[in-house]
Formats: C-alpha cells, structure tokens, sequence
C-alpha cells in the first residue's frame, strides 16, 4: 500500500510514523512546500520519497492532507482529480464545514473521509511528529454517509491501528463544538500572550517573573499562526459566538474585582473548578 502525505509536518509526520509502526512493508511518499521538511522528514524516517504532488497522488492508494485548511480547500478538488479510481483521500483538518462543500461540490466526492485527529502541540514541522501524539486520543469523522464504504473502512481501520477511539459528526456541529472547545482557548492564548508583550515591555521581567501558570496558559500562544489564522476565518461564524459568550463572562468577573465581591468571585471559580472534574473523567476513558 502507498500513502501519500500532503504537508509532512506535526501531525501528518505523527499519523505516518504510527502507521510505519503497524504496517512496516506501507511506502511512505511525502509531500510538501519545503525543501528543508523533505529531507529532515527523509531523515528522521517519516517518508521513504519526496514527490510532486501530482507523482505522488498518482501512485498513492490513500493521500492524507495535513496542510493548513485553506491549503485543504485547495488542494483536494486537484488532488480527486489525479487520484487513482480505488483510491481515498483524507483530510486532518481543524474545520470542516467549508471543506466539506468543497467535497460536495466534486464529481468523485465518495473517496473522500473528513476526519480531526483532537491532538497537537503548539510546536510544528515534521521534527516536532512523534509517535505518542496520537495513540489513545479521539478522531471525529464527519458526513461518513457520503463516502464510499471501503474508503470509509480503510481510513476507520488505520485510526483504531493507531489506537484512536472514533466519534462520528456532522460538518457544522464539529465547527461549532470546536470553536467552544479548541478554537477558543487558542484565540484567548493568542491574547494573553499579545497582552503581556505590550504592557510588559522589559522581556528580562516576563523571562524572571513568569510562573509555571503563566507558561502553561499561553502556551497554545506559540503555535504557528499559518495554521491557525485560517481556521480563526473558516470558522469564523462559531468563533465570533465563542468569543462574545467569553467576553461576557469576563466583563462579569471584572465587574466582581472592581466590586469587591468575593462571594461572586468564589462562586465563580467554584463553577469553572467543575472543568476538573470533566476532564479527569475524560483522561479515564
């Protein structure tokens, strides 16, 4: 079998040495913009070559896009149209709705999967994939009705190889729980990072003064903004809600610092503490 991956970096440079794992004899053909990611993808064992796009796509039985999702937008109407007739795309987007338009508006639309692996770091390339990103992790597949069954199959098969645990959605309740749940954090991170670089002009007091809390909480503030600007804008609609309902609850929580209320500041943690409780259980599954 022959894969192609589209954008050897993070994420698809994780998907492909889970899968070398699994599946020594698969050829790994790789994909991408830079030069410098081809060779260290080359070098650290991610993929056996380094083609074209259209060589690739022409020798592959599955392509994985794992590029930015305007580039998915892109590239998949190209990419259906050079794809062997058993061959399947899929696609490991943050968003999904426009990209599943996109699909619907395709002749060859049933060989492809829409698919988010929900892992990543804030770091990017293929020198940040490794093989513990995915394993154990959920994978959200949306309109699975629209793809033919052993394209379907194929991409169900190598998730569970991987050892990921599959959920099923639509395109637009995917965007909309996403923005809550991936997207905002992301915005709020960006934020606090922008925030702190302007009011704290001496870098030498943030490096001294900056706690574990703080480094942990903009962490997500380092991630590539190719990437995410993007998917800021695809999701745009969902996001902007996310946002205003954020905004809200932190004019609340100003107005019980500015008052003094520590009744309501309490109540208020109290409330947020509950995330604890719903994660760890999340950790256990």
């Amino acid at each position: 079998m022959v894969t192609s991956i589209i954008g050897i970096g993070l994420l698809g440079g994780s998907y492909a040495l889970n899968l070398r794992d699994k599946y020594p004899k698969m050829h790994f053909i790789g994909v991408d913009s830079s030069e410098v990611h081809g060779r260290l993808a080359m070098a650290k064992g991610i993929v056996d070559e380094v083609l074209t796009l259209e060589e690739a796509v022409l020798k592959s039985d599955l392509v994985v896009l794992a590029v930015p999702v305007n580039y998915v937008m892109e590239l998949l109407p190209q990419v259906l149209n050079l794809l062997p007739p058993k061959g399947t795309v899929l696609d490991l987007g943050s968003t999904k709705q426009l990209i599943s338009q996109t699909a619907d508006a395709h002749p060859r639309r049933s060989r492809f999967v829409a698919a988010h692996p929900m892992a990543g770091t804030e770091n990017s390339g293929p020198s940040a994939a490794f093989r513990e990103l995915l394993p154990d992790k959920n994978v959200i597949i949306c309109d699975r009705d629209k793809s033919d069954p052993d394209s379907l199959a194929l991409v169900e098969a190598l998730f569970r190889e991987i050892g990921m645990k599959l959920h099923y959605m639509t395109p637009e309740e995917h965007d909309l729980h996403l923005a809550y749940v991936s997207h905002l954090s992301h915005v709020s991170a960006f934020a606090l990072g922008y925030t702190v670089l302007e009011k704290e002009k001496d870098e030498q007091n943030i490096f001294d003064m900056a706690s574990t809390g703080f480094s942990s909480t903009v962490r997500l503030a380092k991630s590539s903004p190719a990437m995410w600007a993007p998917i800021f804008d695809q999701n745009r609609e969902n996001l902007s809600q996310a946002l205003a309902d954020y905004i809200d609850f932190l004019q609340q929580y100003k107005q019980f610092i500015d008052n003094r209320d520590l009744s309501a500041s309490f109540d208020f943690m109290k409330r947020a503490n509950e995330i604890r409780r719903i994660l760890s259980g999340i950790d256990r599954k």
